[in-house]
């Protein structure tokens, strides 16, 4: 079938896979993480679950739901960059690679711009005059969920796509360097929204891993931090800025002290 659209026509021939690949990537990632939660939420360090609170059946339906329609609209913005890239307004990743080291460096700088894109867009969202209409359906997840990893309104679904194209637009990336972005991308996603803290107790102690996010970062941004904490990868921006919850550092040795963690931290277990 034909319109002579080519952005259409690409969307009506091409849109169940992908559609299938990103909407995959997303319910493999977020049933992932949320089946080791639930295993780890069964063991001695069961008390790593950030908030009280439980999210309820209906926060999760929500969360889901509002995540389909997310990849409906990365599927819609799909089509427009596979006509692009025909068009030659974007770089082909097919086929391209500049050799090993180079493709990892690559890699490294999209890690990085995406966190600086993710950073502005999401603050940006906080505007009074913007939130509404962008960011509030996301917030409503207080107690969020590894399923609230897409779980965005159509115009936030729009500006998170459109990282894509401005990258492509600007840097030819080999297709396995964009093929492991976006699964990084998703599983981070998943991760910091998934309630339960992974990371050891150590990890905000030394200088080679406390500028990585934990769950505990955007956790707060849910729930006590609305207008702090909006870097997704690293808390480079959030420090930079002065966005940074004041008691980050606290919450997190508070939930990783809980209990007998201790052990899952090679520390040993204090008497009882």
């Amino acid at each position: 079938m034909a319109t002579g659209i080519a952005p259409l026509d690409i969307l009506l021939n091409h849109g169940t896979e992908v559609f299938t690949f990103d909407f995959g990537r997303y319910l493999i990632a977020a049933s992932l993480t949320f089946a080791i939660v639930w295993v780890l939420r069964h063991t001695a360090i069961k008390s790593r679950k950030i908030q009280s609170r439980e999210a309820t059946a209906a926060d999760m339906r929500r969360e889901f739901l509002q995540s389909v329609q997310s990849a409906l609209v990365y599927t819609f913005g799909a089509a427009f960059l596979i006509w692009g890239r025909e068009e030659g307004l974007f770089y082909d990743v097919f086929g391209v690679s500049f050799g090993l080291g180079t493709d990892l460096l690559i890699l490294a700088a999209i890690v990085i711009a995406h966190d600086a894109y993710f950073y502005w867009a999401h603050r940006i969202m906080h505007h009074p005059k913007l939130f509404k209409h962008f960011h509030r359906a996301h917030h409503r997840s207080i107690t969020p969920t590894p399923w609230a990893a897409y779980s965005f309104a159509i115009p936030e679904a729009a500006a998170m796509f459109l990282f894509v194209p401005i990258w492509q637009f600007f840097v030819p990336t080999p297709g396995w360097v964009m093929f492991a972005w976006l699964n990084f991308q998703i599983i981070r996603n998943a991760m910091g929204h998934a309630g339960f803290e992974f990371f050891p107790r150590w990890w905000l102690s030394t200088p080679m891993t406390r500028w990585i996010n934990t769950t505990v970062h955007h956790d707060l941004h849910h729930n006590g931090g609305f207008n702090t904490n909006y870097g997704l990868y690293f808390t480079w921006w959030d420090k930079w800025m002065g966005t940074e919850h004041p008691r980050y550092r606290d919450k997190f040795d508070e939930v990783v002290s809980r209990g007998a963690l201790r052990s899952f931290d090679k520390e040993p277990v204090p008497a009882e």
